[in-house]
């Protein structure tokens, strides 16, 4: 099988794996915890999109049965678990954001190399 052609007929997987390595790469690199929280998050996206194109069927439908047809349907399972993931991502993305609002109110700054500095210098 030609790797391109792989490629080409699940880019839904690729553009998952390419999304998720943009926001790895912003967690790692930045050191502005406001950036470290979207890195996360387009991270966060990344995993909802590979988890709902798993369920994904070509040419499925949605899960409704209509008496006398036999037609192919997609698997609904994953995304309700998204719909859960979704609650959970906008909660962790809340405290965090608190969380950096008091690191900022206690130290001025959200760095994190500053705030390390800072606590250096304190002890």
């Amino acid at each position: 099988m030609n790797i391109i052609q792989g490629l080409v007929d699940n880019y839904f997987y690729f553009a998952s794996i390419v999304i998720f390595l943009i926001g790895m790469h912003i967690m790692l690199t930045h050191s502005n915890m406001i950036k470290k929280i979207m890195g996360m998050n387009i991270m966060e996206t990344a995993i909802f999109l590979f988890v709902v194109s798993i369920g994904y069927v070509d040419g499925g439908s949605a899960p409704i049965v209509i008496e006398g047809q036999t037609i192919r349907f997609i698997n609904p399972l994953p995304s309700a678990l998204i719909l859960t993931g979704l609650v959970v991502g906008v909660s962790l993305t809340a405290f965090a954001l608190s969380l950096v609002i008091e690191l900022y109110k206690c130290y001025g700054t959200t760095d994190s190399d500053e705030i390390m500095a800072i606590r250096r210098r304190e002890q």
